[in-house]
């Protein structure tokens, strides 16, 4: 199914590098809000802080967020040692391989990570990059809607 991830984890920190690396994988394309941070908070916790910059050592890393929010980016981008770009406009992939392109790195050597099957995955899938789906990074503290919306989107990705 065109949905369904490469990989679809828990979390962020299931993320087996080692693997990835063994695939050829030299770029960490991700989402911002709920993938790598609390939605809207503009700030990483400490434990993404230091894995974030773990794996900075050996892929390049950056952020394609569809957040429109300019003055939100900025913060982001201040606090972030990689590109993050954001109205992406996801799940359209023009702007995503514009950064590989940039980046002189094949949409085969990438992997897009992300929250949200029908904006995240699918951007992956048609720029032709490998994909992992994971959990709200924020899981436990979501309210029941949201919870709902992500159920419901998830279901489009089983077999």
């Amino acid at each position: 199914m065109f949905l369904k991830p490469d990989y679809n984890l828990k979390d962020i920190y299931e993320i087996d590098f080692e693997e990835l690396k063994s695939k050829g994988i030299k770029a960490l394309l991700f989402d911002l809000d709920s993938t790598i941070m609390k939605s809207k908070s503009a700030e990483y916790s400490q434990k993404t802080r230091d894995w974030l910059s773990d794996i900075e050592r050996e892929f390049v890393i950056a952020v394609i967020s569809n957040n429109f929010n300019e003055a939100y980016i900025e913060k982001v981008r201040a606090i972030s040692t990689f590109d993050v770009i954001g109205a992406a406009r996801k799940p359209d992939p023009q702007i995503l391989l514009e950064y590989l392109s940039n980046a002189r790195i094949s949409p085969a050597e990438a992997v897009m990570v992300g929250d949200r099957p029908l904006t995240d995955i699918l951007v992956g899938k048609r720029a032709g990059c490998m994909t992992i789906l994971v959990d709200s990074i924020n899981a436990e503290n979501e309210n029941i809607p949201t919870r709902f919306v992500r159920w419901l989107e998830r279901l489009s990705i089983r077999k």
